[in-house]
């Protein structure tokens, strides 16, 4: 019987890969037939190539810690903090995306993800244990389709948006691709403390308005209250690990972005929604009937591209209503429950700012050629667990503060080579956690 049960979940993956790979060469097969028509100078079939949009990003990464990676360094720092560092290679994001305009206003856009090189899975016969089926788990990455949406343009005030889509609450979720950020990993801190890059299933309404504002506001399923944690706080509380989202609450999000100044943007973003019965199995008993777990996130961000600088920053509050109860609920989860079990703050807190300077604009040759070597400095601090409600002891080790120097070089707009040095600065007795990273990635379109 188990034989038969693995078989069958190795089947079902084998189908799930076949399909990819089908997807894969249509994708590819698509791409080459219309650059084809196109080069053969038919104005109709030239016109559909304009429409139909490929592209996507990637990076691939290496990074050495000098610090120890035992899981109980921050339970028992005494005893495991000076254990050795360690050393890593990642595909952190790999990203594949097509788009295409159908007219009249509406357009279709798909992004399929690959994270840490995607995941594979393997049916072999064990000789060794009487030829049994087993199957064997061979990359532990994941695969998730981050954007579909389809969009009805009314105006350049207003367009309407239906599907999977990104929401823009803080700086990094709306400038995720890594020729965005100058760091060779995301930044940490709303990396940790909020999804990232957050996409949901939803309606988003957005347009611009005068010369200088971008508006979008959206209205999504609401966060899992199970979910939370006391590293990420709701890093995880919108993803669902069923294979539908669950929708008992609604929560909404918007962003306001300026740009009256020449080479700056600012913007503010906000969410709000309940978490609490947001999950498979609620409970509705009568200790619980006025315990809604609102969520509220509040974000400042401004990002500056002028006179051969760039500068980013962001400002992030978040703050969770009941969470003494949902800590104490979550605890007496059953073991087989997808929640950390975990207690959890009530606010949290993160901050930083980047500021970095085209080394290469001093030279005139280097410029003509699109070449960029930007140096630049970061500074970055957050809290997981900046406040806790009674009874909900803060732990010391969720607050860190990141000091990142390094270098971005750009042979082409669409390429970046990086190396940085991060400090990450502990509270005693914990151990500080400096590193050293490299990476190379990509982000553009493949069609014109």
């Amino acid at each position: 019987m188990g034989a038969l049960v693995n078989g069958s979940g190795c089947n079902r993956g084998t189908m799930k890969w076949n399909l990819i790979r089908i997807l894969s060469c249509l994708f590819v097969f698509v791409a080459v037939s219309a650059d084809s028509r196109a080069q053969g100078g038919n104005e109709t079939d030239a016109a559909n190539v304009r429409r139909l949009q490929l592209g996507g990003y990637g990076e691939a990464v290496a990074i050495r810690n000098f610090y120890s990676s035992n899981p109980f360094r921050y339970m028992y720092p005494d005893s495991y903090g000076n254990d050795p560092g360690h050393g890593r290679f990642d595909l952190p994001h790999v990203v594949f995306f097509v788009g295409y305009e159908f007219g009249n206003g509406w357009r279709m856009n798909a992004e399929v993800e690959f994270e840490h090189g995607g995941t594979e899975a393997a049916l072999e016969v064990e000789p060794e244990e009487g030829g049994e089926y087993e199957q064997e788990v061979e990359r532990g990455g994941e695969v998730a389709l981050e954007q579909f949406w389809i969009e009805k343009t009314f105006g350049r005030a207003l367009n309407v948006r239906m599907g999977h889509v990104i929401v823009p609450v803080g700086l990094t979720n709306g400038n995720h691709l890594p020729t965005q950020f100058f760091t060779v990993f995301r930044p940490e801190g709303e990396n940790t403390i909020l999804p990232c890059t957050w996409h949901e299933t939803g309606i988003s309404v957005w347009g611009r308005l005068g010369k200088n504002w971008r508006y979008e506001a959206l209205l999504l399923s609401g966060p899992d209250s199970e979910l939370f944690d006391n590293q990420h706080w709701m890093g995880g509380a919108t993803a669902s690990p069923y294979e539908f989202k669950i929708a008992n609450t609604f929560a909404g999000a918007f962003r306001v972005d300026n740009y009256a100044v020449k080479g700056l943007r600012w913007g503010v973003s906000g969410y709000y929604g309940h978490s609490f019965r947001n999950s498979l199995m609620p409970s509705y008993a009568d200790k619980y009937k006025d315990v809604k777990g609102a969520v509220a996130i509040a974000s400042l961000d401004f990002g500056y591209n002028a006179h051969n600088v760039v500068a980013r920053g962001y400002l992030d509050y978040g703050h969770l209503g009941d969470a003494q109860t949902i800590s104490i609920y979550n605890r007496g989860l059953p073991k087989a429950s997808p929640s950390p079990a975990t207690y959890i703050a009530s606010d949290v807190l993160c901050y930083g700012a980047e500021v970095g300077y085209d080394v290469l604009s001093r030279c005139e040759a280097a410029g003509e050629n699109g070449r960029k070597l930007f140096v630049f400095a970061r500074y970055e601090y957050y809290d997981s667990m900046f406040k806790t409600p009674n009874g909900v002891q803060a732990e010391e080790w969720c607050e860190r503060r990141i000091v990142t120097a390094g270098v971005n070089y750009f042979p082409i707009d669409e390429i970046v080579l990086k190396a940085q040095y991060a400090a990450g600065i502990m509270k005693k007795p914990f151990k500080d956690e400096p590193s050293f990273a490299i990476g190379i990635a990509y982000s553009g379109f493949f069609t014109k």
